[in-house]
Order: structure tokens, then C-alpha cells, then sequence
């Protein structure tokens, strides 16, 4: 399906978030939609589905034009998207969540026929009475792309959809965005990665503050290509971080003989002692024991057995509030669930953060607070704007701004999940001058590059098994791989 938009405009409040856009994706292509975080272009594809109502411009679908004001509008017009997070119920069955939103009869055996039938044409491997909240990311976007399709989609959005799956699951997925453009659907793919754009688009549309920059035809292999679009992102050359020696002789992080328990594993970990200024990657598809590992670091969860000592400091079984006394802090993958408070603003959180005495509060100096904080970390946004309303990495920026000025232990899932080169660049940057300053961080990320760049040591997670420390340097992305994969 062809789609087509012109001169678009969307504003929230003062942000003018699409100022005059345009974007012509053919059928039977896939197109990448790249740009820094703010850039725009999850808001031009949210009005695209109908989660968002433009407030001028035109959509047309097959030279046809169209006024999607809803999802069901954008469904009904054959537009689905596939979100970051996918939308799904983990409580029902893979099955029961095909049927909850398929044009199919909600007959079971009919739906389950549909959705090998499907499952077949991409060779995706679900088993249909599974519950969905044991899947991977990777097997819920498989789902999610299968219930898309049984509704009639023919243009299908995915928002950063390599961020958290595995590369077999990454190759499954590009595999499947062939098979569609060959039968003349048409594909967005929105990503901050380069190189991913490079591996499967066909075509390329840049964004930078709301406007679009540039267009460019994506030829694999192109030397120039990359070099180009980050100079449309961004109009300079990015500078890399250097990560400098930041350990420290001290003990910062000490756990002895702890046994873990996760959803659906243990985790036993039996002497493990991180130095202060150390940085510590924790690698592992999702699911397989970094988690509970993190939230016991962090005393979100108690320890089935064992101590954790912070600083020489036993902490173990202590309320959380002793934790964060003693300089520990965690910022969760899920920023609006777990780390910040949707319906707040970024005055309202600094607040929170900062009580005042006594009764009331002292607007003046919580905004303040919040404009020097928005200087400083470079949020784009007011110290009104409702932190729902921001775009990824100025959410993730946000999570940073409220983290105490000192700090002895930082724990953070996915630190850099979803976020443009820039952000990425400079969330390192501010991690690093914590490390300078005697700060252990320990990080899990499914990025094996990030892990391999910034990590000291690495420790191993699979299947709830947990490896000893392993010094970066003595590692590469294939030996890593396969300790993912169990080989340890």
C-alpha cells in the first residue's frame, strides 16, 4: 500500500512536534524513519495509526485520502503498528491473544488454524496455548505481527523493534519484513540504529526537531551512508566517550552465597565482589536471571539466602528506604511504570524528589529546580510538560536528573534502550563521571556492543545461571554470544 503524507503539523502546547512534514513511503518497500529522540517521527506515525489526531495536513492511502482519528480508524484504513513494548494481555494465552483482537470468528479451532496458517508463511514458532507472559520480546512481537496481519493491516509500523530480541529473532524479523514488502505491503521501520536501516530499508526519511531533512536511497554497503545519515540527524560528527580506568581498590558491591528467585528460575551466586568505580555488564537474554539479580542489589527483593554487603555495610533483608540511605539507586527499564509517574510533570517529580519542609510547597524554587535540571541535562521540554509527553530519551534523561548527586551503588536495566546515538553518547558520558567519582554501576543490556564498549568485567546470565566475572577485554561478541546461548 502506498502512503502518503503532506504537510503535516502537530503541536503539544508550545512543542511544535511535526512542523510541516511530509513522507512518501511506496508499496512494496521498507522505509526507515530515523532521528534523534524529539525528533518527531513517533508522533508522524502515531497520527499515521490514529493515536494521535494531526492538527493540519493530509493523509493518503493508495492516492485515497483518508482521516484516521482512532486506531480502529487506522486498522480499517489497513494501518497497524507494531510498538516498542507490544500490546498485549500476559495473562491469556498466545491463542487467546490472537483471537482478542482478530477479524477471524472467535471460534477456537478456526483462529488456531488461521494462526499457524500465518505463523507457517514467517516461520515463527509459537505455541498457541502458552501464556504470553512467558514470551520474549522477540515471540510477543512475532505475536503481535501475526494479529496485525489477520486484521487486514497493509502498511505495518515497527518502533525500534530490534531493541531487546536476539539476533536469531532479529534475522527472523527482517526475514518476515522481506516477505512483505514482496507482497506489495508497505513497511516503516522507525529505529535510532544505523546499521539495522542499513541491513533491510530500502529507503531512508531523517528528522531533526520536528521537520524532515533529508531522503536518501539506502544501498548496502555503502561506505558514505552512515557518515551521511548522522550528519542529517544530527548536523555534526558525534564525538565517542573514552572510558577510562574508574576502578578503585575498595569493595563497593559484596555478595556471599545469595540465592535468588525469579519468576520462573533461581539464581545462585556464590562469592561475587565488585570494586568500587567499577563498571559491571550484565549480559543474558531477558528472562534468564538479571533481573532478580538487579532488584536484590538494589533491596527492591529479599534474598532467599545469602548477604549483600554495600560498602562493607550489611544491607541484607533491610527495608528499601536503608538502600537508597546508603547511596543505592535503580532505574528501571520501564520508565513510565516504574520509574516515573505518568500524569506528572517534570516540576511535580523534582518535587517529589526534593520534599520541602514543613507543609507546603515552595512553587518557585520546585521550578527552578526543574529549569536548572532541564538546562543541564539537556531535556527537551518545560518544567510543565508532562513526562508521558516526552520522547524516550528525554524520559531517560529525566530518570538521571532526579538520581542524588552522590552515590555509591547505580543499577540500571536497559539503560540506553531505544534512544538515538546522541543519547546514548551523552547517558555514557554522565555514568562515566559518576564511576570517576567512586560509583559502582552494574547494567543489563541487550546490546552486545554497549556491553563489550563499556563494561570492566561482564558476568554471564542463562537459564539462572550466573558466571563469574569476566574482564571485557579477555571477550568477543562471538565468545559472548555463546555464553549467552549456555556454552560457559
Amino acid at each position: 500500500m502506498r502512503v502518503e503524507l503532506k504537510h503535516i503539523h502537530k503541536r503539544f502546547g508550545a512543542v511544535h512536534a511535526n512542523n510541516d512534514v511530509s513522507l512518501l513511503v511506496e508499496a512494496g518497500t521498507i522505509h526507515g524513519l530515523l532521528g534523534e529522540n524529539g525528533a518527531g517521527k513517533s508522533t508522524l506515525v502515531k497520527m499515521l495509526t490514529g493515536f494521535y489526531s494531526r492538527d493540519s495536513g493530509e493523509i493518503l492511502l493508495d492516492g485515497k485520502r483518508v482521516d484516521v482519528r482512532t486506531p480502529i480508524d487506522g486498522v480499517r484504513s489497513g494501518v497497524g503498528m507494531l510498538h516498542q513494548d507490544p500490546l498485549d494481555f500476559s495473562a491469556l494465552t498466545v491463542l487467546e491473544n490472537f483471537q482478542a483482537r482478530s477479524r477471524f470468528t472467535p471460534s477456537s479451532g478456526t483462529s488456531a488454524q488461521d494462526l499457524a496458517k500465518l505463523a507457517q508463511q514467517f516461520n515463527f514458532k509459537l505455541d498457541p496455548n502458552e501464556l504470553v507472559g512467558n514470551l520474549t520480546v522477540g515471540e510477543r512481537q512475532q505475536l503481535e505481527l501475526l494479529r496485525l496481519l489477520s486484521l487486514g493491516v497493509r502498511t505495518l509500523i515497527l518502533d525500534e523493534p530490534t531493541t531487546g530480541i536476539s539476533a536469531s529473532q532479529k534475522t527472523q524479523l527482517f526475514n518476515a519484513m522481506r516477505t512483505l514488502a514482496s507482497q506489495g505491503k508497505s513497511v516503516i521501520f522507525v529505529s535510532h540504529k544505523l546499521e539495522d536501516v542499513e541491513e533491510v530499508c530500502n529507503h531512508a526519511t531523517v528528522m531533526r526537531r520536528g521537520q524532515v531533512m533529508g531522503n536518501v536511497p539506502v544501498k548496502k554497503g555503502d561506505p558514505y551512508l552512515s557518515g551521511q545519515l548522522v550528519d542529517l540527524m544530527f548536523g555534526r560528527e558525534l564525538a565517542l566517550p573514552n572510558k577510562p580506568a574508574t576502578a578503585q581498590p575498595e569493595v563497593g558491591l559484596h555478595l556471599k552465597k545469595v540465592l535468588l528467585k525469579g519468576d520462573n528460575l533461581s539464581v545462585a551466586i556464590n562469592d561475587l565482589q565488585i570494586q568500587r568505580g567499577e563498571v559491571i555488564g550484565l549480559a543474558g537474554l531477558e528472562g534468564s536471571g538479571q533481573r532478580p539479580f538487579i532488584l536484590a542489589c538494589a533491596g527492591v527483593e529479599a534474598p532467599i539466602a545469602g548477604q549483600i554487603y554495600i560498602n562493607n555495610k550489611d544491607l541484607t533483608h533491610q527495608p528499601y528506604k536503608q538502600y537508597l540511605d546508603n547511596g543505592v539507586c535503580y532505574v528501571p527499564a520501564d520508565r513510565l511504570r516504574e520509574g516515573l509517574v505518568a500524569g506528572l510533570s517534570i516540576q511535580d517529580h523534582m518535587a517529589i524528589r526534593n520534599p520541602a519542609p514543613g507543609m507546603f510547597l515552595d512553587q518557585n524554587a520546585m521550578n527552578a529546580k526543574a529549569k536548572s535540571a532541564i538546562a543541564h541535562f539537556n531535556i527537551r521540554g518545560t518544567p510543565n510538560s508532562k513526562v508521558e509527553r516526552l520522547s524516550g530519551g528525554n524520559q531517560q534523561r529525566t530518570q538521571i536528573a532526579l538520581m542524588p548527586a552522590t552515590l555509591n551503588l547505580l543499577l540500571m536495566e536497559h539503560p540506553t534502550r531505544g534512544l538515538d546515538i546522541e543519547s546514548v553518547l551523552w547517558i555514557w558520558k554522565q555514568l562515566i563521571e559518576r564511576c570517576q567519582q567512586g560509583t559502582t554501576i552494574l547494567f543489563a543490556s541487550a546490546d552486545l556492543d554497549e556491553i563489550m564498549e563499556y563494561s570492566d568485567r561482564v558476568i554471564v546470565f542463562s537459564g539462572g545461571n550466573a558466571s563469574a566475572p569476566i574482564p571485557a577485554s579477555h571477550l568477543s561478541a562471538s565468545k559472548l554470544g555463546e555464553m549467552i546461548g549456555g556454552k560457559f
